[in-house]
C-alpha cells in the first residue's frame, strides 16, 4: 500500500467537504493501492469548530507543506495562496485548486506549471460539473467555434427572483441573506467571477495565453423589472452570459472575443431550460457539433467532488489540465 501525503490550504465549507469526501471514498483509494494521509490543514483560527474527520491536524503554520506529496488549495484569494504554492510548484509537486481568480489573474506565473501537468483545476469552472476535463482532452480533436455559458449561481438566483416579481435590490438582499452572495457582492453581480471562469475556459479552446484582461465585462446591477418583463413578453429570459467566439467573416477569422454581459435569450435556449438553479454551458465545434453541459456550479460537496476527482486522477497517473500550447 502506497501512502500519499496531502496538505489542505483552507478549511471553509469546501475545505471541510474535501476532507470528509476523502474519508468517505477511502475504499476507492484502497482499491488503487493508496492510503491518503492528511499532513495538515492550514487555517486562520485553530479554535474554530469545524466538521472534519477526527484527528485532523489544523494549524496556522504552513510548514507541513514540506511533507506533502500533493496540495489541495481551498482558501481563495490571489496573492496569498500564490505565495505559498509557488515554492511547492517549483519543486515539481502537484497542486489541486478551485481558485478561478488565481488562475485567471496570475496565469503568466502559473502557465508553465499547467503545461507541465502539475495543475489540476476541474473545480474552478462549474464546480463538480466536468467541463475542463473534456475541453482539455477529447474535445481537442474538434475545431472549436463558440461557447456560451451561465457560470455564476448568484446572478442566476437574483435574475430568477426578479422574474418572480422582486426588484433587483430585494433579490440581492435575499441572495446575501442566504449566503449566495458575498458582501460586497461586486465579484458576482459585477460579472467578474464569470469573467475569471471564461478566461480559464478560453485557454483550452481558443488561446493558451488568453489574458483575463481581454474579457469585456458587464454585470447585472442595472437590470430592472421593466427589462425582465419586456423580455418575458417577447418569450425571452435575461441571463448573465459568458461568450467566446472568433471575430471576422467566413474564411477570414479574426481575433477571439470574450464577453460577459446580460443577454436576452429565447425561453427554449439551453441556457434557459437547463434548470433554474444550475450552471450550463453550450460548446460548439465543427466536428463534435453542439454539446450541452449542465449541473451544479457551486456548493461545498459539489466542488469537493471535482477536487477529490482530481486527486484520484493524480493518484492514477493522469496529468493535470494542460492548456493549448
Amino acid at each position: 500500500m502506497r501512502t500519499v501525503t496531502v496538505g489542505v490550504l483552507g478549511s471553509g465549507t469546501v475545505g471541510q467537504d474535501v476532507l470528509n469526501l476523502i474519508l468517505r471514498r477511502e475504499s476507492v483509494f484502497t482499491d488503487l493501492g493508496v492510503k491518503i494521509e492528511i499532513s495538515g490543514v492550514l487555517v486562520r483560527d485553530v479554535n474554530k469548530v469545524r466538521d472534519v474527520p477526527p484527528g485532523t491536524r489544523v494549524t496556522t503554520d504552513p510548514g507541513f507543506l514540506q511533507e506533502c506529496g500533493v496540495v489541495i488549495e481551498a482558501m481563495g484569494g490571489v496573492d496569498r495562496p500564490l505565495e505559498m504554492l509557488l515554492p511547492y510548484l517549483r519543486s515539481g509537486r502537484p497542486v489541486i485548486t478551485a481558485n478561478k481568480a488565481l488562475l485567471a489573474e496570475r496565469w503568466e506565473v502559473l502557465r508553465e506549471y499547467a503545461l507541465a501537468g502539475s495543475l489540476y483545476y476541474e473545480a474552478s469552472v462549474m464546480a463538480g460539473t466536468p467541463v475542463i476535463g473534456p475541453m482539455s482532452t477529447v474535445l481537442r480533436a474538434s475545431t472549436f467555434t463558440r461557447l456560451q455559458a451561465v457560470l455564476n449561481g448568484t446572478c442566476l438566483y437574483i435574475l430568477n427572483q426578479m422574474e418572480e416579481g422582486k426588484d433587483y435590490a430585494a433579490a440581492l438582499a435575499e441572495a446575501q441573506a442566504l449566503g449566495y452572495a458575498e458582501t460586497p457582492p461586486t465579484l458576482d453581480v459585477g460579472g467578474f467571477d464569470t469573467a475569471h471562469k471564461l478566461a480559464v475556459l478560453a485557454r483550452f479552446c481558443a488561446d493558451g495565453n488568453f489574458p483575463y484582461s481581454a474579457v469585456q465585462v458587464q454585470g447585472i446591477e442595472d437590470i430592472t423589472q421593466k427589462d425582465i418583463q419586456d423580455a418575458r413578453a417577447a418569450g425571452e429570459r435575461i441571463k448573465l452570459v459568458a461568450e467566446l467566439e472568433r471575430q471576422g467573416g467566413a474564411g477570414q477569422p479574426g481575433p477571439w472575443k470574450a464577453t460577459v454581459a446580460p443577454q436576452r435569450l429565447p425561453e427554449n435556449h439551453p441556457l434557459c431550460n437547463a434548470g433554474a438553479s444550475r450552471n450550463a454551458l453550450v460548446y460548439e465545434g465543427e466536428e463534435c457539433g453542439t454539446l450541452i453541459f449542465a449541473g451544479g456550479g457551486a456548493g461545498g460537496m459539489i466542488t469537493a467532488s471535482a477536487m477529490v476527482g482530481d486527486l484520484l486522477d493524480w493518484v492514477i497517473g493522469f496529468p493535470g489540465h494542460v492548456p493549448l500550447h
